[in-house]
């Protein structure tokens, strides 16, 4: 994105500019059309600034909501940006802390200066990008909030003057997703140095567990039932050693390794409980086994099961209604005979393509129903279900 036509865009007549577009977008015209159409009275610059802006917004909802129509992006800072929801928790859990200041070392477009600037932190923010720290500033005051941002190097940044630093390291360049830590920008090494102190660090959700720093919280994070982030908390902001956070329309509830008193296998009951995928990726299944007063249904496998109903935000329940053959012939007889035309296919720990399955099943009954296919104690199973 060209710097001084993003900067033109926050003008008067950018505005206009960017309402027209927007409008266009929304009524599906023609990206030609309105390309032309709107270039008999723009320079062409500015009309890619303002669809672009336009376009994005609309792809930026599912991360921010209503705030997407008065911010701006850039496509690669939205791809990075953490959602509103997930960022609103961790400004929460900065203040909670005690927090006061913050330096957003990578700031990109700024979601995250937002948030915590909206939970009342002082906030700085660097990024090497001069159109993101633009573009961050523009959202700052698209909401009326305080917070400086610049054009500067992360790790040359001194974080010393504030509570606490806070980074996202780019894990994306133009090939795709880096999973190498030390192909991070910044790097593994700058991410250490800031755990030494107060520091929160979003990084990938498949984050080892064992390149955590001792004495360090990783914390996994999920909204609606998605995996978002893990994010790491040093210093006096550590709490514990694990973390699972599941955000959903109804709140937000966690659970750490301190609820974790351990649980064993035991065959298969009246309920099955799916943990959720925050649980899984902090290895704390046998947490939710222990909160349904139940266990697990193989020690590899993050599949739980009980004798009794409960509702638990960390995991989604399923009535066992009965076992049904594994095997794939005998199991299209099962459904056939139950009248199973519309089926739901859940399954974990097993060699199963789900839409291929149901492609080969050939299924044409009137009744809806849902099969978990998995492993129990090691051998493979089906379990006819009904969600709770």
């Amino acid at each position: 994105m060209d710097l001084d036509a993003f900067r033109r865009l926050l003008t008067d007549p950018g505005q206009r500019l960017l309402a027209e577009a927007e409008d266009a977008v929304a009524g599906g015209e023609d990206a030609l059309a309105v390309q032309t159409r709107l270039r008999r009275t723009a320079a062409p610059a500015d009309v890619a600034a303002a669809l672009t802006q336009a376009t994005l917004r609309v792809r930026a909802r599912d991360k921010f909501g209503e705030l997407a129509a008065r911010m701006y992006f850039t496509p690669d800072g939205l791809e990075q940006a953490t959602r509103l929801r997930v960022a609103e928790h961790r400004a929460a859990r900065l203040g909670a802390a005690g927090s006061r200041t913050l330096v957003d070392l990578g700031c990109g477009i700024g979601g995250d200066l937002v948030a915590a600037a909206g939970a009342g932190l002082t906030c700085a923010g660097v990024d090497l990008d001069p159109v993101r720290v633009a573009v961050a500033e523009a959202n700052l005051a698209a909401f009326d909030l305080p917070g400086a941002v610049r054009v500067a190097d992360a790790t040359t940044v001194d974080p010393g003057p504030f509570d606490v630093a806070f980074a996202d390291p780019a894990r994306r360049t133009a090939r795709g997703r880096v999973f190498d830590v030390d192909g991070w920008t910044p790097p593994w090494p700058f991410v250490e140095r800031l755990l030494a102190g107060d520091a929160c660090v979003k990084v990938a959700p498949g984050i080892p567990h064992d390149l955590v720093p001792p004495g360090v919280e990783a914390e996994w994070v999920s909204d609606r039932g998605d995996v978002k982030e893990a994010a790491l908390w040093s210093g006096r902001l550590a709490t514990t050693a694990r973390r699972a956070t599941v955000i959903a329309d109804s709140g937000l509830a966690t659970l750490t390794d301190e609820d974790d008193p351990g649980a064993e296998v035991r065959p298969v009951g009246d309920y099955l409980y799916e943990p959720d995928g925050a649980v899984i990726r902090a290895g704390l299944v046998t947490a939710v086994a222990a909160g349904v007063e139940g266990g697990l249904i193989d020690e590899h496998l993050a599949y739980v099961t009980g004798d009794r109903a409960f509702r638990t935000p960390f995991a989604r329940g399923y009535a066992v209604r009965e076992e049904l053959p594994y095997r794939e012939k005998a199991l299209r007889a099962a459904l056939r005979e139950r009248g199973v035309g519309r089926l739901t296919i859940k399954k974990r720990g097993v060699d199963v393509v789900p839409e291929e399955l149901r492609r080969r099943l050939d299924l044409r009954g009137e009744a809806e129903a849902t099969i978990v296919l998995t492993r129990a104690a090691g051998r493979g199973t089906a379990y006819l279900v009904d969600p709770l």
